[in-house]
């Protein structure tokens, strides 16, 4: 599965990144560091505190290798530099007029998904379902449709489903943690504040959703509401 982010700028440039994720395993294939993966990327480096990997087989962060090629493309990039975003993905193209912050949490948030970092896992197929630029409420649907899709097919083998998204909670809780630690890494080697911007946009969301995702919820409860009157 090939999905493309070409990001044109007001003087006529352009920024590419193709992004290669195996279509059965959804781990992310390119793009991947050419040369030497760069120093900011070894595990020891600004560790997360929450990191279950072993040195000795992983030398370097999962996810801080699968980002390399866009801190490239991106580290002498302000956050609000206007562009034109045209996002090709296997079933559509979406072009959207945006900012450079915006455009790479977009492109952050795939990276992260299918990285092959431990705590990110979980999000893999909402990459396979890629969503450029969707809003926190399209997020919340999303996120927690998949979870729930995840836990019937728990249910199926024969396991107790979870239903209360206890899970989903956690991971998210998991997810804040790795976003300060690879922000950190960011701004030992990016020159403006593009990249790091795009994090926190990412990060906000997996902030506030663990204490707020009855909330979140409620405000699109009303999406269901003839279908939860016709159960009762």
């Amino acid at each position: 599965m090939e999905i493309r982010y070409q990001l044109l700028f007001p003087d006529g440039s352009e920024a590419r990144v193709d992004v290669e994720v195996d279509d059965e395993t959804l781990d992310l294939r390119s793009p991947r560091p050419s040369a030497e993966p760069p120093e900011w990327t070894r595990l020891g480096h600004r560790r997360c505190t929450n990191c279950p990997l072993d040195p000795r087989r992983a030398p370097h962060c999962p996810l801080a290798l699968a980002i390399v090629p866009l801190v490239e493309v991106t580290r002498d990039v302000v956050s609000h530099t206007a562009c034109v975003a045209a996002v090709t993905t296997p079933e559509r193209t979406i072009r959207v007029e945006t900012t450079m912050q915006r455009a790479i949490a977009s492109l952050m948030g795939l990276l992260i998904a299918t990285s092959g970092c431990p705590h990110t896992r979980l999000f893999r197929p909402m990459a396979r379902f890629h969503l450029p630029f969707a809003s926190e409420e399209e997020t919340i649907y999303r996120a927690t449709s998949m979870y729930l899709l995840s836990q019937y097919f728990a249910a199926r083998d024969g396991h107790a489903p979870d239903l209360a998204m206890t899970g989903l909670r956690a991971a998210y809780r998991e997810i804040h943690t790795v976003n300060r630690h690879i922000a950190a890494r960011l701004k030992d080697v990016i020159a403006q504040d593009a990249s790091v911007n795009a994090l926190v946009i990412l990060d906000l969301f997996s902030k506030a959703l663990p204490d707020t995702i009855e909330d979140q919820l409620d405000e699109i409860r009303y999406l269901f509401g003839p279908d939860l009157a016709a159960a009762g």
